[in-house]
Parts: C-alpha cells; structure tokens; sequence
C-alpha cells in the first residue's frame, strides 16, 4: 500500500470516529521527531558538502552511528546531539508541539575581518 493510500485510509478512519490507541500515538510521535531529526542533520551534512565518514571524524562518532541517525534508527543523548552542532558548525533548534515537530540547524556566521 502506498503512502498516500495509507495516509488517505488513516484520515478515513479519523473521520469517521475511529481513534488509535495512546501507545500507537506515541510511537509516532517518536517516529516524527526521529524523521525530523535526521533530515535535519543529511540536509546540513549536505549543504557542508561533507560525507558521513567526514562528520563522524569531526564529531568523534563513528560513520555507522551517523548513518544511524540519518536513517531515524537511533535515539541519540543530548551530548550526542552538541557534538553533532558543533561538528555541523551550527546551533541545533527543536520545537516540539502537541501536532508540529520541526528540527532544524541554524548555521553559525563567521565575520570576516
């Protein structure tokens, strides 16, 4: 089944009075913030034009974690998550709401002298 058949069917279901249980809910809530997380650290790893292996030595990760957090299949400790902005040369921002969750690195602006 397709996405946006699965997605069109859920709504469905909402509609018509149908609801999830809390546990299921808060898994994807978790799901959501994981997802947002690791676009946000490809996009910046991305847009730095570096690779895994070249965050994972600015980091002192190793690649197959960063790998990991790219593919949403690790939680990571908020001491990951700073050497992560370091590494990325930004500031690491998570606005968590009961509906929105967005994860985003805003990057640090060097004044040249």
């Amino acid at each position: 089944m397709s996405h946006s058949r699965w997605k069109s069917l859920r709504e469905r279901k909402l509609v018509e009075g149908f609801t999830e249980s809390e546990d299921v809910t808060e898994a994807r809530r978790e799901i959501r913030l994981s997802m947002a997380l690791a676009k946000a650290v490809y996009d910046r790893r991305t847009e730095l034009g570096l690779t895994q292996t070249e965050l994972a030595e600015r980091s002192g990760l190793t690649q197959a974690k960063i790998s990991r957090i790219e593919g949403s299949d690790t939680i990571p400790t908020l001491p990951l998550l700073a050497k992560l902005a370091k590494a990325l040369d930004a500031t690491l921002n998570i606005a968590l709401d009961s509906d929105d969750t967005r994860v985003t690195f805003t990057a640090h602006h060097t004044d040249a002298a």
